[in-house]
């Protein structure tokens, strides 16, 4: 299902991809806050419809169009009893050094967000390698 929020012009396009970082200062008072300001902070997400209303945004200065966006989904290593298509998981930064683990990435890299709640789309088969012990599963979610 895709949501709605507020591009400029220059990135309102169809497959344009962007990470969600929030609104600013200035949008508190925006009467628009609702519509642009809807979106998971730190997620990515593929603008799938340009709509042709378009509304001033004091953020970026310029108009803003309205647009359709959907979430990215993207490869997380998750605890393997939490691995079920369809279930929602809480997927969060975990606290591992092991810099030379294939999926450290995916488990403990900056691109993840402290915590973050995900919708798991598709499970690998098999277990994901883990330097630390853990019992895993590499997931598709959104």
């Amino acid at each position: 299902m895709a949501e709605i929020t507020l591009l400029s012009k220059a990135e309102a396009r169809e497959g344009y991809e962007f990470v969600y970082e929030g609104g600013g200062p200035v949008c508190r008072t925006c009467p628009y806050r609702h519509a642009c300001l809807t979106l998971d902070p730190g997620r990515r997400y593929t603008v799938v419809k340009v709509r042709s209303v378009a509304h001033p945004c004091a953020l970026q200065e310029t108009e803003a169009n309205v647009v359709e966006v959907k979430a990215v989904p993207r490869s997380l290593v998750v605890d393997h009893r939490s691995a079920i298509v369809g279930s929602s998981v809480e997927v969060g930064r975990y606290p591992c050094r092991r810099l030379d683990c294939p999926n450290w990435w995916d488990c403990a890299g900056p691109s993840l967000p402290a915590k973050q709640r995900y919708r798991i789309g598709a499970v690998t088969p098999g277990t994901a390698e883990c330097r630390i012990g853990r019992t895993l599963k590499r997931v598709e979610a959104v």
